[in-house]
C-alpha cells in the first residue's frame, strides 16, 4: 500500500493559475501511476474560504478554509500579483503554520510569501528571474540563487517561474515515489523528465539577445541545432555571407556577446543535456557537442561548473528504458 501523503496548495487573489495546476496535475497523476490514487492527496485552501481569481482571470473554488488545517506533507505556495502586498492574514498563518510542514514549496513569486513569514532566513532560495533584483533588496537575509531551475534546501524547497514548479513537483515525485513513476508522469504530461535543478532558469539562446537581422538569427539557430559542426568565426562568417570581421562585430552588436562565447554556451548545455538524459560515454558526447577531446570538454565544464563531465553525470541516475504508453 502507498503512503498517504497530502498537500495543501494555498489560494490567493491574483495567483499565477499555471503555479497551481501544473503542480496539482503532477501530483494527482502521480498518484494514478503509482498503483494508488491516495499516494497523494491534493487539498485547496484560502484564508476565508472564498473563491478567487487568477491572474488571468480563472475563477478558482477552494476546498475549505485555511483556519484550522492540520500540518500537510507538503506545503505548497503559488505566485502571483499578490506577493508585492500580501494579505497580512496569510503571512500570518504561513509563519504560524510554515515550520510544522513536511516539506514547504514555493512556486515562482511564491517565494517572497515564504520569506514575508520569516521562512527563509538564512536559507538558500530562488524565484522568478524577474523579480530576482526586488526579491534580494527586500529579503537580504535570504541566500539568493538566480539562476536554478529550483533550490532544495533541507525541507524547504522553491522554484523558478511559471513551468519550473512542475520541475520542482517531478522532483519530489521522483523522491516520493521513484524514478519510474516520475518518468510516467513527465510522459503523460508531454514535459522532460526532468530539468535539473542547478540547470539555468534560461536555455543558452534564450538567455541572449535574438538578433534582429534573418542572417544572423538563422546562423543562432543553426549553433543550437547543431553544437558539433565547425563553429569558427569563419565558417559562421560564411554561412552568413559576411566577413568574418564584420560578422563577428555584428553578432556581438545584435546578441550582446561574442560568437566564441556564444557557442561555448550552447555547447556546454547540449553536452549537459546528453549526459543527464542519454547513455552515452564521455568521449562520444564531446564529439558529438564539437568539443573535439574528453579533455577539451572536462576543461569547459569545470570552468563553468566546477566540475568535470564525469562527476556530474554522477549526479544523475541513468535514464530507464522507454515504457510504452499502456504499459
Amino acid at each position: 500500500m502507498t503512503t498517504r501523503r497530502t498537500v495543501l496548495i494555498v489560494l490567493f487573489d491574483g495567483l499565477q493559475s499555471l503555479d497551481v495546476t501544473g503542480p496539482l496535475e503532477a501530483f494527482t497523476c502521480a498518484s494514478a501511476e503509482a498503483g494508488d490514487r491516495g499516494a497523494y492527496r491534493v487539498r485547496t485552501a484560502t484564508v476565508d474560504g472564498g473563491p478567487v481569481r487568477t491572474h488571468s482571470g480563472l475563477r478558482l473554488v477552494p476546498d475549505g478554509t485555511l483556519e484550522g488545517r492540520p500540518a500537510a506533507d507538503i506545503l505548497l505556495v503559488p505566485g502571483g500579483d499578490a506577493v508585492a502586498a500580501p494579505d497580512p492574514r496569510l503571512v500570518a498563518w504561513l509563519r504560524e503554520n510554515g515550520p510544522s510542514a513536511g516539506r514547504l514549496v514555493s512556486v515562482c513569486t511564491g517565494a517572497f510569501l515564504l520569506a514575508a513569514a520569516g521562512l527563509l532566513d538564512g536559507r538558500r532560495a530562488t524565484t522568478h528571474w524577474a523579480f530576482c533584483d526586488d526579491f534580494a533588496e527586500r529579503f537580504p537575509a535570504v541566500r539568493l540563487e538566480r539562476e536554478p531551475v529550483f533550490v532544495r534546501d533541507g525541507r524547504l524547497a522553491t522554484s523558478a517561474g511559471v513551468t519550473a514548479g512542475i520541475d520542482l513537483a517531478l522532483a519530489l515525485i521522483e523522491e516520493d515515489l521513484g524514478r519510474r513513476v516520475a518518468l510516467r508522469v513527465a510522459r503523460h504530461l508531454v514535459v522532460f523528465l526532468r530539468r535539473p535543478g542547478n540547470q539555468r532558469q534560461f536555455s543558452a539562446p534564450l538567455a541572449v539577445q535574438i538578433a534582429g537581422r534573418p542572417p544572423l538569427r538563422e546562423i543562432q539557430h543553426w549553433i543550437v541545432e547543431h553544437p558539433g559542426a565547425d563553429l569558427t568565426v569563419e565558417a559562421l562568417a560564411a554561412r552568413a555571407g559576411l566577413s568574418p570581421r564584420h560578422f563577428a562585430r555584428a553578432f556581438r552588436a545584435e546578441v550582446g556577446i561574442t560568437p566564441g562565447r556564444y557557442v561555448g554556451q550552447v555547447r556546454l548545455e547540449a553536452a549537459r543535456r546528453l549526459l543527464e538524459d542519454t547513455g552515452r560515454g564521455v568521449e562520444e558526447v564531446s564529439r558529438a557537442c564539437g568539443y573535439g577531446t574528453p579533455e577539451a570538454m572536462r576543461r569547459a565544464f569545470v570552468r563553468a561548473l566546477g566540475a568535470g563531465p564525469a562527476a556530474y553525470r554522477r549526479g544523475f541516475p541513468p535514464p530507464e528504458p522507454a515504457v510504452h504508453p499502456s504499459a
